[in-house]
């Protein structure tokens, strides 16, 4: 080969090289395709002219798209709740129904990550939060450690996955699918994760209940009117907010734009309800909000830059050659594809492996065939709610894991990193065993947009 047929290989190599800089994300994506576009100039396989339509691409794809506004809307939502206390009371009420049950507070911790993946797709924020409301707590009473950390990391990582997900929105924007459509198939897997954490949970902490010390009845509302009213206070809010988002969205009452216009002005009724929106509050949301915005929409911009370097250079044309000449089948393929994202998740965030990645494969999707496993026209929709379960490892897998990251440095002293690490391998374990089963029997990720497309 020579050095213009191997720009596309050398280009993805000093990407991944550079990614380990600590550099702005956005800043390492496009510069890398500017510099190869010059490089391209000088072999002349590439035109200075063609750097015009990347700003028109950024401009289409980017500004233009309405989809993509959902995304602050979601931010703002998910910030809200945070900030104004909501998930505090939440995960509040939960302990106090479970206190009964051995592991009472992790199985709490579970239902409350799963409720607030359905509010937020932001990881960092959803694992800071956690951590912070639950973890001292758990320590308090006297949790393993391990159990503990890992419990908080894979509950908070489940908003990557359950809708209404950043992620998701992206990755419909990207395979150009309906966000509806990808929505309603990542429900159920989502949810058969969620239940996994919670049976392991269940079951390893009744069989060793040393690990998970029951709460004390003296704790909390003893009245079954205290209850009641705590429900009422604290539970129902943010599932009926939740359940008006989602289910306008899958009733066809609402774009998911519309749909996260409401959530974000949900949360602020829910605020108020709690006596908990000042200016403080309000000013302090809305510029976190800005900012990762900020973050996921400059990551876009450079990622089309790269993206479109890359393509022009022959990266598409490399990568189908290289399957080719591999001979894989469909199952070939698509078992590559996993490989690939799963070892990625131990060096990438999923924004860098979704915007990088699926860019590449796009193509390859469009063209596979499973013959009688699925039916063809929801293969792309099916392989996106894989990739989303995959991805979930990305944020748990050492030693670039961001969840453990996120978690350490919210964590008291006395938790080690390594006891961070002891604590997920159960839970990348039930993810990898959750993407096996919807490999396996796609109709859990099938069904239900069967269901209400039929």
């Amino acid at each position: 080969m020579d050095i213009v047929t191997l720009l596309p290989v050398l280009m993805f190599l000093a990407l991944a090289l550079l990614l380990f800089s600590g550099f702005p994300v956005a800043f390492i994506l496009g510069g890398v395709g500017l510099m190869f576009g010059f490089i391209g100039i000088f072999y002349e396989v590439f035109s200075f002219i063609e750097f015009f339509n990347i700003l028109s691409r950024i401009w289409g794809g980017v500004c233009e798209n309405l989809i993509l506004v959902a995304i602050p809307m979601f931010i703002f939502m998910g910030t809200m709740l945070e900030k104004s206390g909501v998930a505090k009371d939440l995960l509040y009420a939960l302990q106090i129904l479970l206190r009964s049950i051995p592991g009472g507070l992790a199985l709490s911790v579970t239902i409350m990550g799963t409720i607030m993946a359905a509010t937020t797709g932001i990881i960092g924020a959803s694992v800071v939060m956690m951590t912070l409301l639950a973890l001292p707590v758990m320590l308090e009473r006297k949790y393993d450690k391990s159990l503990a950390t890992g419990t908080i990391a894979a509950s908070g990582t489940l908003g990557i996955l359950i809708p209404p997900s950043i992620m998701l929105v992206i990755m419909a924007d990207l395979l150009a699918i309906s966000v509806g459509t990808l929505f309603v198939a990542s429900v159920i897997p989502g949810l058969l994760l969620a239940s996994l954490y919670f049976f392991y949970l269940f079951f390893r902490t009744r069989f060793n209940p040393k690990l998970a010390p029951s709460l004390p009845k003296n704790i909390g509302p003893s009245t079954k009117k205290e209850k009641t009213l705590l429900i009422f206070k604290s539970f129902i809010p943010p599932i009926a907010l939740i359940v008006l988002v989602l289910g306008s969205i899958f009733a066809g009452y609402a774009t998911p734009t519309e749909a996260a216009g409401v959530g974000a002005l949900g949360s602020i009724i829910l605020a108020i309800f709690n006596r908990r929106l000042s200016f403080n509050v309000l000013k302090d949301v809305t510029e976190r909000s800005a900012l990762t915005g900020a973050m996921i929409f400059g990551i876009f911009v450079g990622a089309t830059a790269f993206s479109y370097v890359f393509r022009s250079l022959g990266g598409d044309d490399l990568i189908h050659e290289f399957v080719n000449e591999m001979g894989f089948g469909p199952w070939g393929i698509l078992f590559v594809m996993m490989g690939l994202v799963f070892l990625l998740g131990f060096f990438f965030d999923w924004v860098e492996i979704t915007l990088i990645v699926l860019p590449l494969f796009a193509p390859i999707m469009q063209t596979l065939d499973f013959g009688d496993h699925l039916p063809s026209q929801m293969i792309v929709p099916w392989i996106a709610v894989l990739l989303a379960v995959n991805l979930q490892t990305s944020f748990l897998t050492p030693p670039f894991g961001f969840a453990l990251f996120y978690m350490k440095g919210v964590s008291p002293p006395e938790v080690k990193i390594q006891t961070i690490y002891k604590g997920i391998i159960p839970f990348v374990l039930l993810q990898l065993l959750g993407l096996i089963l919807v490999i396996k029997f796609p109709e859990i990720a099938l069904w239900l947009p069967g269901l209400i497309l039929d």
